[in-house]
């Protein structure tokens, strides 16, 4: 309770931007989007000059676009943990990408407390459409969508199965739904490549998202959208950026999978320009905090090049690394007659943060044992001093043991146990080219000592030294 109280003294007394905010609303809707793989530079606006992103253009200029955010980890399953449970990757559930090979290493446990569940005894509606992938069925089935605070579920199951766009089934709750496509080869996980393709899944996450919208527009509703574009399908290779038609980007003198790749997010766009206006039509629009992201950097898979149009944007790096551009991420909040339009912010927050910030939203008393902080007055565009002050942690185990923080304008990194630190300065060098560990000494061997002491151990995720 005191945290509680501490948190929304805070947000009482913080300056607020010149603008006239409305009273908030008691419990107001949430919608969290939450695209696959896209990179920070992917947006028009974040710089992006060849993909046409309108409505996500539009939401930034109603709203707040962060140029600091970060997500939980560097691939999905950790950063969607991250994001679920509020602890950073350090002290998380899942800790990466286990696979069929160890379900139970990504799949969340009984006892874990999930914002979804928090929103749920709040008196909130709540519902997951898209990508789950921390459980599934059979021995990780403590991890179910609904057995963490969703009363309402469509979607894949595990990451594998994700990685097709024209699935064999969904499912729904703990159903298993049929589609009409038919994989050439599929896999235990549900993963393949269709040879006939009639259900493109993004297409179904759409309608069943604006479905949801519609039957709870008269009471309060949590909408985690986990959209699965435009993460490619690694099992169909070169032709993994499956998409229905190319639209404005057929007739490019482009490679085809970068063709698919910017079709698909003009897709995803066009999508959410459909679900804020129906936000608009029910007169929801002023009563439902929107925040789009991505679940970390873009990647270089299904035949994509993720240099040809700058998905990384300014940032070095892409998924599965820990240079910013494996896990900084375009992140854009709308709420009207709340937060300013326009506006720019530098504040830097992580995925983490969103459990303590929508706990708070909701009225609800936070849990104790979390890294996020509150920071909505940063996402109603009020100053927030103290938020680069912390130390923001990931690690990565593919390929041997990863580290990675931030303190302040710093990044520090470690690519494998017992190698030589690197560290940026990131906000006058985002393309962290200019490695300034041996100039600084002191300031290293400092943030090492945060990186070794960040962390719990865990037994699914021992630290492996390179193979």
């Amino acid at each position: 309770m005191f945290r509680l109280l501490t948190h929304l003294a805070f947000l009482l007394l913080s300056p607020v931007v010149a603008f006239t905010q409305e009273p908030a609303p008691p419990r107001p809707n949430i919608v969290f989007i939450m695209a696959d793989d896209l990179g920070y530079g992917d947006l028009g606006c974040y710089g992006q000059k060849n993909i046409r992103t309108p409505n996500l253009d539009r939401m930034a200029a109603e709203g707040i676009r962060f140029t600091q955010a970060y997500a939980g980890a560097t691939v999905c399953a950790p950063s969607r943990c991250v994001l679920m449970t509020g602890r950073h990757v350090g002290r998380a559930r899942v800790r990466g990408n286990a696979g069929r090979q160890n379900p139970l290493a990504q799949s969340l446990r009984t006892d874990d407390l999930t914002v979804a569940r928090i929103l749920q005894q709040s008196g909130y509606r709540t519902g997951l459409i898209g990508k789950w992938g921390l459980g599934d069925v059979g021995e990780a089935e403590a991890g179910l969508p609904g057995r963490h605070g969703f009363d309402h579920f469509f979607g894949y199951l595990n990451q594998h199965h994700a990685h097709n766009h024209y699935p064999s089934y969904l499912w729904r709750n703990e159903t298993r739904v049929d589609l009409a496509n038919v994989l050439s080869n599929t896999f235990p996980t549900g993963a393949g490549v269709a040879s006939i393709r009639k259900d493109y899944s993004h297409d179904l996450f759409t309608t069943d998202a604006l479905q949801f919208i519609r039957e709870n527009a008269a009471r309060p509703f949590f909408l985690y959208l986990a959209l699965t574009i435009p993460h490619a399908n690694n099992e169909a290779g070169k032709l993994g950026m499956e998409v229905p038609d190319l639209g404005p980007y057929a007739n490019l003198d482009w490679p085809e999978p970068v063709k698919g790749h910017a079709a698909m997010i003009s897709r995803m766009d066009h999508d959410i320009g459909r679900l804020l206006n129906l936000l608009s039509e029910l007169g929801l629009d002023r009563r439902t905090l929107v925040v789009f992201t991505s679940d970390n950097g873009p990647h270089r898979e299904g035949g994509f090049d993720p240099a040809f149009n700058r998905s990384s944007g300014p940032l070095r790096g892409i998924k599965r690394d820990h240079y910013d551009g494996g896990i900084r991420v375009p992140a854009i909040v709308r709420w009207p007659g709340r937060i300013p339009a326009g506006f720019v912010s530098p504040a830097v927050w992580f995925s983490g943060d969103v459990l303590p910030t929508l706990a708070t939203l909701a009225g609800a008393p936070l849990p104790d044992d979390i890294d996020g902080l509150n920071v909505l007055p940063s996402w109603l565009g009020m100053d927030q001093p103290g938020l680069a002050g912390r130390f923001l942690y990931w690690e990565f185990h593919e390929g041997g043991f990863k580290q990675a923080g931030r303190w302040h304008d710093w990044k520090i990194l470690r690519n494998k146990p017992g190698a030589p630190a690197e560290l940026y300065h990131v906000v006058n060098d985002p393309g962290e080219a200019h490695n300034l560990a041996a100039i600084l000494p002191e300031l290293t061997a400092n943030l090492v000592a945060r990186l070794d002491s960040a962390r719990t151990d865990s037994p699914d995720w021992p630290v492996r030294t390179q193979p």
